[in-house]
């Protein structure tokens, strides 16, 4: 039985789309806690089967018959991404259930704890997830709700006896908006989710109603739009290298396979001779802001070094599944214009000189057609481009927004447009330098296949 809240006790607790990131990370928390969890998600994925495995029963076909009989007995979460008519959903909300979105729920887990909390366009999953592994390595410990798998702890979830939450704080649907966090990181406020807010003013005003529900210090990268009229809260800054920034990397060092040293500036002193254990400058700059949560806190200032040391990364983030002399396969998770020409730059600069073949599909209708310029942009810095049709996750087609439109825009002329099916042939027959695959939707699925083809071809 979960501990009492404003919502009462429950002993079961049954999920709907359960396979999501979020929402398996909470399923796995109330498991956790004693509960009776259940589920359902509309496809079976490694996700999925890692919850079955843990004794958290999943189906993938809308039937009330699934849904626990007793509503007094039984919490209901659901992903705002499931349909408003999906039967299942409608059925709790006619038959006298507690029904609560997930980002509801999260809200409810953090309050009265210690919520650490990082937001922003991208960058949100690497650092709080490698903020949650400082806290583990130093000792300390916490609860952490990830929005990745971190492959530290091979979970999204960690769990602690002390009052310490760290927090990915979802702008989509508003959902960050639920959290009080103590202190919180912003790392980017770009324009995203459109279909949500319409445009970047009103994305820009969610960001900075978060930053007012900061009750201690919101550390925010270096030129955001976050200023005391907005919050309360105790305003610091990050940056990668911009020495105007209260947290900062100096004397940064890199070596032939892209990985970084510096010296981690803050306002008390230096951290020396820091490395993080993934590559690339982005990695860097998100063990900075990171970092300044954990100093913000108190963690001592040599934990925090042995910490980005041993940091392993994010499954699908700037994940390197091969790399072998000549040849190498990145997938990253971008799906955003920004995070893609992100992970472009860090790649060029891990393997400068070198070929890069990307592999993109687009996530949704409406993130497609309201920056189908800025993909297009953004792609034409590969030297070859292989564009899949959009994964179209919760959305209905619109009329006119295919993959084409991103196709059309781009000065590249070493590009293709296949379906997804056509994908394995296509590489087969490409001559792979660097292959990088992008996207938030089911290129997942081509991980394995693709890095067992490299090994196949290249060698083990």
């Amino acid at each position: 039985m979960i501990e009492e809240t404003r919502m009462g006790k429950y002993n079961k607790v049954y999920f709907i789309g359960i396979g999501g990131i979020g929402m398996s990370a909470i399923a796995r928390y109330f498991k956790f806690k004693g509960c009776e969890v259940s589920g359902y998600d509309r496809t079976p994925s490694e996700l999925t089967a890692e919850l079955e495995k843990e004794g958290i029963a999943v189906h993938y076909e809308d039937d009330v018959k699934y849904v626990p009989e007793n509503s007094d007995d039984t919490l209901v979460v659901y992903t705002p991404a499931i349909p408003h008519d999906m039967g299942e959903l409608v059925y709790v909300m006619e038959h006298g259930y507690k029904v609560i979105k997930r980002s509801g729920i999260l809200g409810e887990i953090t309050r009265g704890q210690r919520c650490l909390a990082v937001a922003g366009t991208h960058g949100k999953t690497t650092t709080s997830t490698l903020l949650s592994h400082i806290f583990e390595s130093s000792g300390k410990g916490c609860s952490a709700f990830l929005g990745g798998i971190s492959k530290n702890y091979g979970s999204n979830l960690l769990t602690a006896m002390n009052d310490v939450v760290v927090a990915e704080a979802d702008e989509f649907d508003r959902s960050f908006l639920q959290l009080h966090p103590e202190t919180a990181a912003i790392t980017a406020m770009d324009a995203d989710h459109l279909d949500i807010y319409s445009d970047l003013a009103h994305m820009k005003e969610a960001f900075k109603a978060f930053a007012s529900q900061v009750t201690g210090t919101v550390i925010i990268k270096y030129g955001l739009d976050i200023t005391p009229e907005d919050t309360g809260a105790k305003i610091m800054t990050y940056a990668y290298d911009d020495p105007r920034a209260d947290f900062h990397a100096e004397n940064i060092r890199k070596d032939e396979c892209g990985y970084f040293t510096f010296d981690l500036a803050y306002p008390e002193g230096r951290i020396k001779d820091c490395t993080v254990g993934v590559p690339g400058w982005v990695n860097v700059e998100n063990g900075i802001a990171a970092s300044g949560i954990a100093l913000v806190y108190g963690i001592a200032p040599e934990k925090i070094r042995e910490a980005l040391a041993s940091f392993t990364g994010v499954k699908r983030r700037f994940d390197i599944h091969y790399n072998k002399p000549g040849h190498a396969y990145v997938d990253d998770y971008a799906h955003h214009p920004a995070e893609i020409a992100a992970a472009i730059s860090s790649i060029r600069d891990i393997f400068p000189g070198r070929r890069l073949t990307a592999v993109f599909q687009p996530h949704l209708y409406t993130r497609t057609r309201d920056f189908a310029a800025d993909f297009a942009a953004a792609l034409d810095k590969v030297d070859r481009l292989i564009l899949l049709d959009i994964y179209p996750a919760r959305e209905e087609p619109v009329p006119g927004v295919t993959s084409e439109i991103i196709f059309d825009r781009m000065k590249l002329d070493d590009k293709i447009l296949i379906r997804k099916e056509e994908l394995m042939n296509t590489l087969e027959n490409e001559d792979i330098d660097i292959l990088v695959t992008f996207g938030a939707g089911n290129i997942d699925r081509y991980i394995g296949p693709v890095t067992e083809m490299m090994a196949r071809r290249y060698g083990k």
